[in-house]
């Protein structure tokens, strides 16, 4: 099993960088470059706890799908998700969000280990590790820069 942890200051409140987290619409434009859209389960607006999405996206020049179930969440704390279905043998993603003096903290942990075996663990040395690093910054960029700039209105204010 692997993990990958990220730390990201943001200069925003707990609440606004939570739901941040959890809105479709701004993980499906922060990997637009992937094609990536929600197909079933929860398909617009904010996930909620006990909601399953499902994303198809464009990697390795195939469309895949990525089942994921909200199995806990406090609002402006936390928001772990667990792949139901899809390309791992098991995907655990926790999101811990947590004030601070001037914004607000947030933490990715990210537990991963593909169905591939000893193969897996070889690609996920050479590239797939790297990859997946890559995708969860580029959503994590996006929800910072959403949330220090105005876009997060557009988000969270209908």
């Amino acid at each position: 099993m692997q993990t990958l942890h990220f730390t990201t200051f943001i200069q925003q409140s707990a609440e606004v960088v939570f739901d941040l987290t959890r809105h479709v619409g701004l993980q499906r434009d922060a990997l637009s470059d992937y094609h990536q859209e929600a197909v079933a389960g929860t398909r617009f607006g904010l996930l909620n706890a006990g909601e399953t999405i499902t994303w198809r996206a464009r990697h390795f020049f195939r469309d895949r799908l990525l089942r994921l179930r909200v199995v806990e969440m406090i609002p402006s704390d936390r928001l772990i998700l667990e792949q139901a279905m899809g390309p791992f043998l098991s995907f655990r993603q926790e999101r811990y969000v947590k004030p601070c003096e001037n914004g607000t903290i947030l933490i990715d942990l990210v537990h991963y280990e593909w169905k591939q075996g000893r193969l897996g663990q070889i690609a996920d040395r050479l590239f797939l590790g790297s990859y997946l690093e890559r995708l969860l910054n580029m959503h994590i960029d996006a929800i910072r820069k959403a949330a220090e700039g105005g876009r997060w209105k557009t988000y969270l204010m209908k």
